[in-house]
């Protein structure tokens, strides 16, 4: 019933006086009263409860129209609390998690993402001032009621509930009363003042064009920290309810008063009937809408039940921040580009800033000799001509050219999608790795036959021709202390030919770093890589790997020729800088068990050598299925037996001598001491796989700053939590990834190793790249059982093209703007993807952009851009698109 009824309702009945003529005089003895009251210029200041002493006639006047006043309370009470509950309705459908946050002082407590963390109404009481003066006055069963109001409407209601309260004891004086009608209106003013004021917020913020979009863009909040410094929250529920509540508010709305509603109606046009200020904060994302997925063949990602909202907590104003390493870390963590100093005196590509805009692009083939296997740094043609000598297989290294290429590698003709893991282990695509002198030259050992459209990989080798999982077990019997899949974990597999010792490990929980260079066994790495198993195309020349020392559980070689005897034993001296202390050199190979005369004096040189090096020969066991041996070396794990030498052959390193140094650096004949101090890295053996992927490393102690500012041990462990909820929140469903495609896969800028631990569980594995010029955490990348390498992205990748599934650049690319060309840099990221492969990269918007812009250039299709503020993540997808290409490849 409208409340102009009630009130009317309500008036006393002229019976109750005995004539006209007295009625108009009490009347007029009431009216002259109150006018008496308030004329007064100063009120004394009186209890808010009153006495029997008062005179009649006051007594007489007070009571009429305090009854007339409740009368109209009673209503207005009414009238609020109805107003009251039809606006907590409307709130109630706020979800639980709306407004989950993070600590990031806090990782250890990252379980709460699932947890209700933050609610609704005390945010909102947060938010304005002056509420709780007016909440103690407010009834218990009132106050119940408006949980879910906007601080300024609860002002209104809680006046009311006063004023009503009081009159309806009919204790509160008259001067009192219109106080609170006074306080009553300016309040109500305020309110409007302050709704019209988040109102023009509301509209400024949402104001941004929406139009013009691309397809697969998408506006939520970004935890932008490589720091583990974000939580998620969904969202979705909160926004779905949006049109509810708008019918709602839209129904209470016209019960109001109309100055209100003017007042409230750009607030409504633009929040739906939101104007709590955290509620506006998470409406100002929208709805994640569905994309078509192509190519992966399967059903489109449902994204409007799991796409997170991701916030920092130390950001109070509720804006995303680029991640950038702390300063402090700086004074404590070296870099490649430090370390290796000569790197300065053998290139200088990289170190001037470039313009860092993106010009149209008229995206070329390459017009090279290499054609469809071109890797720029091991196929620059004219620095290899300029070499003075190749005896050490100078050429078989590094040869960048000065410019990095901006051209684009063809396809073999009949390119085909890879067959997915595990049956690529077993056969690949003939027309995928063209190559058949490998099969001619080493069929009859078991590496590589051709089959129809196929090459078969049999699982053998030259020293496992019965199949590598028989040599496996091989090699654990002659040593049960190596232990595949606990003690041994990282494996470095020297002249890994097609790498099926490594391609077999994977049964062992063992991951293998494979490298072969790329000669006249053309695509030894192309062909693992193909298959699905780890590999880089190097050599052992004159430098060192890109390997930080002491990594490595077991180094192996199965007959791969590499001559370790020669030049005072300079590269089995490199073996043992990258070989863990403790760890095991297993060498399968004739001088072991043939009787030949040149077997027999390289065997004579060996031993020599490895007890000069204090290697102790631990067994040579025959394998007679194979009819092979292998002699097993382990390193010292002290310096006793340098002490007590009596040449100094090979020599001690220097002191200076770096043994992590590994970036262009030349070899140094050399043997560095293992560490002594407990709190060395090296001292002693990580803990058992799989708990070492967890653990942080030993000597991490919390008097060193880590990367992102935390101690150490805590920047580790917030890491890995943070990437735990990147990967299983957003990566897993947001981005429109068929990750059971997904192989081989290379994070580009790896920190601690974090996104590839949160993918562990999957069949695959992921290439860990530590930049030069970022903090050297490679090392404890290798302590937590995972593997990695130093790489400069100003330059080309040591590996063939169409060799990786997914590359993943987290703000990679933001740097690499201030040092080299970004058109060159994706250039090479469309080389080494294979069609149909992935690029996840997450950086500040505007270089996001840029790198999208550069993808759509060569035909990449977008299938996912999530953005907000100054942060980004972009998925994208290859396709088969080449310039001048007239036929599809099938």
């Amino acid at each position: 019933m409208p409340t102009t009824r009630a009130r009317l309702g309500r008036r006393p009945s002229s019976s109750s006086y005995s004539s006209t003529i007295s009625t108009i005089i009490f009347l007029s003895l009431c009216v002259l009263g109150v006018w008496l009251l308030t004329s007064t210029s100063i009120i004394p200041t009186k209890s808010t409860t009153r006495t029997s002493s008062d005179s009649s006639t006051s007594s007489s006047i007070a009571s009429t129209i305090m009854n007339a006043h409740n009368t109209i309370s009673d209503d207005a009470q009414k009238t609020q609390k109805e107003s009251a509950n039809v606006f907590k309705d409307s709130q109630g459908d706020l979800p639980d998690d709306a407004l989950k946050t993070g600590d990031t002082n806090r990782p250890q407590e990252t379980n709460e993402i699932d947890k209700l963390q933050t609610d609704v109404s005390s945010d909102n009481t947060k938010d304005s001032s002056g509420g709780d003066s007016f909440n103690a006055n407010v009834d218990q069963s009132l106050r119940s009621d408006e949980n879910g109001k906007p601080e300024d409407e609860k002002k209104n209601v809680n006046v009311v509930a006063a004023e009503n309260t009081q009159g309806l004891h009919g204790t509160e004086s008259i001067e009192e009363q219109e106080k609170q009608k006074h306080l009553e209106t300016q309040t109500s003013e305020e309110s409007s003042i302050t709704q019209k004021q988040e109102a023009e917020q509301i509209t400024a913020a949402i104001a941004k064009p929406t139009t013009g979009k691309e397809k697969g863009e998408e506006d939520v909040s970004l935890d932008s920290g490589n720091d583990a410094h974000g939580v998620s929250a969904d969202n979705t529920n909160n926004i779905l309810s949006d049109h509810d509540q708008q019918k709602r508010l839209e129904q209470h709305q016209q019960q109001e008063d109309d100055q209100m509603q003017q007042k409230l109606k750009p607030s409504e046009e633009h929040t739906q009937g939101v104007t709590s200020k955290e509620q506006i904060k998470h409406d100002e994302a929208p709805i994640v809408k569905d994309d078509k997925i192509q190519n992966d063949h399967k059903a489109p990602v449902n994204l409007t039940s799991n796409v997170p909202v991701l916030k920092n907590e130390n950001n109070k104003t509720g804006e995303t921040i680029v991640p950038k390493e702390s300063k402090e870390s700086k004074k404590t963590w070296s870099t490649q580009a430090d370390q290796s100093v000569n790197q300065k005196e053998r290139r200088t590509v990289g170190t001037n800033n470039q313009d860092s805009s993106v010009p149209e692009q008229n995206w070329q083939l390459c017009k090279v000799e290499a054609h469809a296997d071109y890797i720029p740094c091991l196929d620059n043609e004219e620095a290899i001509k300029k070499l003075k000598t190749t005896k050490h297989y100078e050429h078989r290294e590094r040869h960048c050219p000065q410019e990095a290429p901006t051209c684009l590698v063809s396809l073999p003709q009949g390119y085909k999608t890879p067959i997915e893991w595990p049956k690529s282990r077993d056969k690949i695509w003939y027309h995928n790795v063209p190559h058949t002198l490998l099969a001619e030259v080493k069929g009859h050992q078991n590496w590589v036959k051709v089959s129809g459209e196929f090459l078969t990989f049999p699982g053998g080798g030259t020293q496992f021709i019965h199949g590598a999982l028989h040599y496996l077990d091989f090699v654990q019997e002659a040593v049960p202390d190596i232990a595949w899949g606990k003690r041994t974990r990282v494996v470095l597999d020297v002249g890994c030919g097609v790498a099926s010792f490594g391609g077999y490990l994977f049964e062992r929980d063992v991951l293998a770093m494979s490298f072969a260079p790329k000669d006249e066994h053309e695509a030894q790495v192309q062909f693992a890589l193909e298959r699905g198993i780890p590999a880089i195309s190097a050599v052992m020349g004159t430098q060192r790997l890109p390997f930080p020392s002491g990594v490595f559980d077991l180094v192996h070689c199965a007959r791969c020729r590499v001559p370790w005897h020669e030049q005072g034993g300079a590269l089995l001296l490199e073996l043992n800088r990258v070989l863990r202390p403790g760890g095991y050199f297993a060498w399968s190979a004739t001088p072991v068990y043939q009787t030949l005369e040149e077997d027999v004096e390289i065997w004579k040189q060996m031993s020599n050598l490895t007890v000069a090096m204090c290697w102790e020969l631990v067994t040579i066991k025959k394998d007679k299925l194979n009819s092979v041996g292998v002699a097993i070396y382990h390193k010292s794990d002290t310096n006793d037996c340098y002490d007590q030498r009596q040449q100094n052959k090979p020599p001690m390193c220097k002191p200076d001598d770096d043994p992590n140094a590994a970036w262009y650096v030349p070899f140094h004949s050399c043997m560095h001491r293992v560490p002594s101090k407990e709190t060395e890295r090296g001292y002693r053996w990580p803990v058992e796989w799989p708990e070492r992927l967890q653990t942080p490393p030993y000597w991490l102690n919390q008097s060193q700053i880590g990367i992102y500012g935390k101690p150490a041990p805590d920047d580790f462990s917030a890491d890995l939590e943070h990437w735990k909820r990147l990967v299983s929140k957003v990566y897993m469903n947001g981005l429109g990834i068929s990750w059971k495609n997904v192989r081989n896969a290379m994070d580009m800028r790896a920190a601690y190793g974090g996104f590839a631990a949160a993918l562990r569980d999957l069949k695959m594995w992921v290439l860990n790249v530590v930049n030069v010029n970022a903090p050297d955490t490679l090392p404890i990348i290798y302590e937590r059982g995972l593997f990695g390498i130093y790489h400069d992205w100003c330059e080309s990748f040591s590996t063939y093209p169409r060799t990786y599934d997914l590359l993943h650049a987290d703000h990679l690319f933001s740097q690499l703007k201030k040092r080299c060309k970004i058109v060159a840099v994706i250039a090479e990221v469309d080389r080494i993807v294979r069609p149909g492969g992935k690029l996840i990269v997450r950086d500040d918007s505007v270089t996001t952009k840029e790198v999208e812009n550069l993808l759509k250039s060569l035909h990449w299709e977008i299938r996912k851009r999530i953005s907000q503020n100054q942060v980004g993540i972009l998925s994208a997808q290859k396709t088969f698109w080449r310039p001048n290409a007239t036929v599809a490849p099938t």
